[in-house]
């Protein structure tokens, strides 16, 4: 009897922890949602132990950097705020891509006296999933700057309902990973005056450890045919760590002072888990998951950090190096979907800044 009643608590425990951790709110409806769901489930497990493991290598240090200009994508809230606080702590001139440039002041200066801080604040309009804004953005960016020293490829969106952006493509693909790779190819030639010999420029694009589970559906790349929020978002991560990866190849061919890394900040408390079944515990992710502050630190580890000078294509987590999808490590495949995304837009260049 005790046995039997271990067996059903054991059970309800398990069925509790899938219906409170699910990606959206609705129930699965079909084996392809159910297959998504474990494989998060899975994850998400995976990614808290290593969050655990690893909490004392995730540290970055911090440095007086004034002569420097960072360029980042949203950065009003959550992981992105923290990363502002720690770069404006740094001395440096940081240029903030938000959708609306004065509450993204207002939740700067909540946290940073922006008077007294060395560093200087810029917050202009951007919405990345928009590539008209993405457009603007960087020529703004280009006719005030001669150089830009760091990109961080922040801004994203998760587990979102299906919607497609004004250009047509899946919200996900374009926030997380299109719009950013637009911006990455306009600002390139700004970031190669930046690099020099044992002082390279970065690019940081901010990634998940839901790349492992992630898949390019060239066919149907917006998901009209079979959309599920996870499955979107999963690809947008993994679209990002492909296009990582070739980049560097191609910087490194050219002799750039240029590395580009990706991260995975960590299972991290922030909005961005609106659009999930997790919003029905909020105990559990103050628990168990990283802090805003705790997530932009391996953000800002990539961005600065001596230790990792000239490593650029490296997957980072929680201070080190982290696993990342098989495909990434398949040069054919990085390649096949980098010229994927330029055909998409049209780019004949890679990194000439045109458009």
């Amino acid at each position: 009897m005790l046995i039997a009643l271990f067996w059903l608590f054991f059970v309800g425990l398990l069925l509790c922890g899938f219906l409170f951790s699910k990606t959206t709110k609705e129930f699965p409806k079909s084996w392809f949602e159910w297959k998504t769901e474990f494989r998060y489930q899975y994850l998400g497990i995976v990614g808290l132990i290593h969050d655990a493991q690893y909490a004392a290598r995730d540290r970055v240090a911090l440095y007086k950097q004034p002569d420097r200009i960072a360029v980042i994508t949203g950065g009003n809230r959550g992981i992105g705020l923290r990363i502002v606080e720690k770069l404006l702590a740094c001395d440096m001139t940081v240029v903030m891509g938000v959708r609306d440039p004065k509450s993204a002041e207002a939740a700067v200066g909540a946290i940073v006296d922006l008077k007294a801080t060395k560093g200087k604040l810029i917050c202009e309009q951007l919405d990345v999933g928009d590539l008209k804004s993405v457009q603007a953005f960087a020529q703004r960016i280009k006719e005030r700057y001669t150089k830009v020293d760091l990109l961080l490829n922040n801004a994203g969106i998760m587990f979102a309902p299906f919607r497609l952006t004004a250009d047509g493509y899946e919200s996900h693909f374009a926030t997380n990973y299109l719009g950013h790779f637009l911006l990455s190819h306009l600002l390139l030639p700004r970031l190669k005056a930046a690099g020099k010999e044992g002082k390279n420029a970065r690019i940081v694009n901010v990634s998940s450890c839901v790349n492992l589970i992630g898949r390019i559906n060239y066919k149907d790349i917006n998901g009209n045919k079979q959309y599920y929020p996870g499955a979107a978002y999963s690809q947008s991560k993994l679209a990002q760590i492909l296009y990582t990866r070739h980049l560097q190849t191609l910087l490194d061919a050219e002799k750039s002072h240029v590395q580009v890394n990706v991260v995975h900040p960590g299972i991290v408390d922030t909005d961005l888990f609106e659009h999930s079944a997790t919003t029905s515990v909020p105990m559990f992710k103050k628990l168990f998951f990283k802090t805003p502050e705790r997530g932009s630190r391996t953000v800002v580890f990539a961005a600065i950090d001596p230790s990792i000078e000239g490593q650029g294509g490296t997957y980072l987590s929680n201070g080190g190096k982290g696993p990342f999808h098989p495909d990434a490590k398949k040069p054919a495949k990085c390649e096949q979907f980098f010229q994927f995304s330029c055909d998409l837009l049209k780019i004949k260049q890679y990194g000439n800044g045109e458009y």
